[in-house]
């Protein structure tokens, strides 16, 4: 059996079907807040379970006759109005999930962390790997840095195995608003440049993130361990901005004005000082948190999921972002 929570979100919904189109055989349970809405796309193929992440008595019966199932924990907090929740979900919620999964017997919990734990680049050829210390960037990375030790607790003193999957920015088919909102301000040349721009980013396709997470579930070598899942290189601001305008323009005619907000370095400074001055007081503000990251990078090396796992992106930014526009196109957000 595989277990899922998060299943309604971006990412959880291309795992469903990567699992779906590589064990087609295999039952599928996800979790759902109570009262949320199912995708239609479910109705007679996949059994959902209202509960919620905080409350382990709603989550009996997401567990029950799970012994020997993979769990694909996807759940998490990124965006919350309060700082609290980062950790009443991320932190205190995972703990509740993984230390009912043990008392399941479910077999092998994948868990998706993020690039924030270990915090910024000290420079832009700087590059994460899994041995890279915590230095977690505002309190969603410490709330996914206490949710992995977290894991690495439950792996040493339960009967489960554990692998975590640190993802950095993800782009896609399925992708939110905020993502259509970064494609219309391309489009219309109101993109914030921070600097030259010449700062790097680590990105995954979404698919072959989800791709990532099931080697991850069935390779006997992931027990216990944290692997990067990103595309092949990082790449710089600019050409993630240049790229997207290109498939705006020769795969979907779209007229591009071709220009940016160029603002100095240091603005994305001044957002950080905000940002963690909001965060002080316990509140969030999405749109100075990703401001304040815009002149930073972000970047690792997945050498070891490449040799441990045998993963190996094949979708090109170019191909990714075309596929997500289009996406975006057919369910008219854009």
């Amino acid at each position: 059996m595989i277990l899922i929570t998060g299943a309604t979100g971006w990412l959880g919904q291309r795992l469903i079907l990567s699992v779906q189109d590589q064990y087609p055989t295999l039952p599928i349970r996800v979790l759902i807040r109570p009262g949320e809405p199912i995708p239609s796309s479910w109705a007679g193929r996949i059994e959902w379970v209202a509960g919620d992440l905080t409350n382990p008595d709603s989550l009996s019966a997401f567990f029950g006759q799970a012994e020997g199932g993979i769990l694909f924990h996807c759940a998490g907090v990124i965006h919350p109005r309060r700082v609290a929740d980062f950790y009443r979900v991320n932190q205190h919620g995972t703990r509740t999930l993984l230390t009912l999964a043990s008392q399941a017997k479910v077999k092998r919990a994948v868990v998706v962390s993020s690039n924030s734990p270990c915090g910024c680049n000290p420079h832009p050829h700087h590059r994460f790997d899994e041995s890279s210390p915590y230095h977690p960037y505002m309190h969603y990375g410490r709330s996914k840095m206490l949710m992995e030790q977290v894991v690495h607790e439950i792996a040493q003193t339960h009967a489960l195995e554990t692998v975590i999957i640190r993802a950095p920015w993800f782009y896609g088919p399925g992708q939110p608003d905020r993502q259509v909102t970064f494609f219309r301000m391309i489009q219309e040349g109101r993109v914030p440049l921070l600097g030259k721009g010449d700062n790097q980013r680590s990105m995954a396709y979404v698919d072959e993130l989800a791709n990532g997470l099931v080697l991850a579930a069935y390779s006997p070598k992931a027990a216990g361990q944290t692997y990067w899942i990103a595309d092949e290189q990082p790449y710089r601001m600019t050409t993630i901005i240049d790229t997207i305008e290109q498939v705006l323009s020769t795969s979907f005619g779209r007229q591009v004005a071709h220009r940016r907000i160029h603002l100095p370095a240091w603005i994305g400074d001044v957002a950080m000082g905000c940002d963690a001055l909001i965060q002080w007081v316990g509140w969030y503000h999405q749109k100075i948190h990703v401001l304040s990251e815009m002149n930073k990078t972000i970047a690792c090396c997945t050498q070891k999921a490449r040799q441990e796992l045998g993963f190996q992106p094949s979708v090109t930014l170019e191909e990714g972002m075309r596929r997500s526009i289009q996406w975006a196109i057919d369910h008219q957000q854009f």
